[in-house]
């Protein structure tokens, strides 16, 4: 047997590739280098601008041609950073080398020394990461959650009056619309996604053990915290002054736990919207040439919805192992986290890969409101909780002295299916007053769903 050209081992470079790439700008070892190269740029920049050991500052030329490192990474320097890391066996030390080169080809061998001067790795890496994960997260994980939301929003709102039959326990329970059971779980989406939104996104710039000990034995008149502070702020982060080696991941163990909690909850939203398809609620949309089944040929799988469960499952399990470990560094700095955190890409991209099947799953269903309503029609006994209520109330305004009305319809109702004749024929002997009565007796089970309708509108 032949051995096969080199292959993707991970679907999401291969098979789904198409649906979570673009995360790959972020979220890659190239989306990180290239986000390592950004900061010791921008440090060097820093430096020559406060005029550090006689430097003057660049003018704006020269930055324009040094950020365009930057801008203009490429294959080309993918492919030299690579072969930098053969020899050196240490990634940001590749990076330096890389930068170095590049301020000799500009003609900016005289500040060469300041490349990636007093740092360790980790200052550039922990600036990297958070700038890669805060791309990723508000240019694509984001906008595809919300539209997510924004279709769950619209579905919502254009089925708000139509009634159904609730299902507690798996039992027919107090009749809803399918418009407020969908909102549902867009004001629970909404609120999760304005707290990834407000993410802190963290970084540190203080040296091997966060005490700026090199810093302050090479300049010991400048106010490092300072510096360390603007030059961190300058990336549009926020800056951590106390630290080990390594900034603390706090940041990320809270936005990963925030992710996995909204996978969660569209997980709930998968499993929800399957059972609806399997009672016949929703019908789903033939799909032109589409298979269903190798064998049967009537059968349209709801295999969105159970592609977005297994990659939520997936996203949740590696986000949550990411909380986890990246939380613990043994004293002032252990490698647990460098593998790890090589792997934000792999949960992000399970999860975004199960927001497009959802995305396109709840375009491709459609309700079935004559279906809904029979089902209403065949349950005429959950209008027993209104009918006791009633009674309730009858007795405690003193036109009626039933005594346990909850009893009376438990043993008319539990277990057994009524009718609209019976159950209008058991109100019609009901000791209450004539105007409680008349609104029972007007009462079906598609009437009885309370303001379902009108709580849509607290979606705003």
């Amino acid at each position: 047997m032949t051995s096969l050209p080199p292959q993707p081992l991970s679907p999401l470079d291969g098979r789904y590739r198409s649906a979570v790439g673009e995360l790959g700008e972020h979220l890659s070892e190239a989306g990180l280098n290239r986000a390592r190269v950004l900061v010791e740029v921008e440090w060097l920049i820093a430096q020559t601008d406060r005029g550090f050991f006689g430097t003057t500052p660049l003018s704006d030329e020269q930055k324009s041609r040094l950020r365009s490192v930057v801008t203009e990474f490429g294959q080309v320097d993918i492919d030299e950073l690579a072969g930098l890391e053969a020899t050196t066996r240490h990634d940001v030390k590749a990076v330096e080398y890389y930068v170095r080169r590049r301020l000799e080809l500009l003609g900016l061998d005289s500040i060469a020394e300041l490349t990636h001067f007093a740092c360790t790795s980790e200052d550039i890496n922990n600036l990297s990461y958070a700038i890669t994960v805060r791309d990723a997260v508000r240019d694509v994980w984001l906008p595809k959650y919300r539209a997510v939301i924004g279709a769950l929003a619209a579905l919502a709102v254009e089925h708000r009056d139509a009634a159904m039959l609730s299902r507690t326990h798996g039992q027919p329970a107090t009749p809803s619309t399918m418009g407020k059971e969908l909102a549902v779980f867009v004001h629970r989406l909404s609120r999760i996604a304005d707290q990834v939104e407000a993410t802190e996104y963290l970084g540190k710039f203080s040296g091997a053990t966060g005490t700026f000990s090199a810093h302050v034995v090479a300049a010991p008149d400048v106010a490092w915290p300072t510096v360390s502070r603007e030059f961190v702020e300058s990336l549009d982060l926020s800056w951590n002054p106390l630290t080990t080696q390594i900034e603390s991941h706090d940041w990320q163990a809270e936005l990963y736990a925030r992710v996995s909690h909204a996978n969660r909850v569209l997980h709930n939203l998968a499993t929800d919207i399957w059972t609806y398809i399997s009672l016949g609620y929703f019908r789903q949309i033939p799909q032109a040439g589409a298979t269903g089944s190798s064998t049967m040929p009537h059968k349209i799988n709801p295999i969105r919805f159970e592609n977005a469960e297994a990659n939520l499952e997936l996203s949740s399990a590696v986000l949550d192992s990411l909380a986890a470990t990246l939380v613990t560094s043994r004293l002032q700095r252990d490698l647990t986290d460098s593998s790890a955190q090589r792997n934000i890409g792999v949960g992000f991209g399970h999860s975004l890969l199960a927001l497009d099947n959802i995305q396109r799953g709840l375009g491709e269903i459609d309700l079935d409101t004559a279906l809904l309503a029979a089902d209403l029609d065949d349950n005429w006994e959950v209008l027993g909780e209104a009918i006791q209520t009633v009674i309730r109330a009858e007795v405690v305004a003193g036109r009626s002295s039933i005594s346990d009305p909850y009893a009376l319809l438990k043993e008319l109702t539990r277990g057994k299916r009524v009718g609209a004749a019976e159950l209008a024929a058991f109100v019609e002997g009901l000791e209450i007053g004539d105007d409680a009565k008349a609104r029972l007796l007007a009462l079906t089970p598609g009437g009885y769903t309370g303001i379902a309708s009108k709580l849509v509108d607290e979606l705003g």
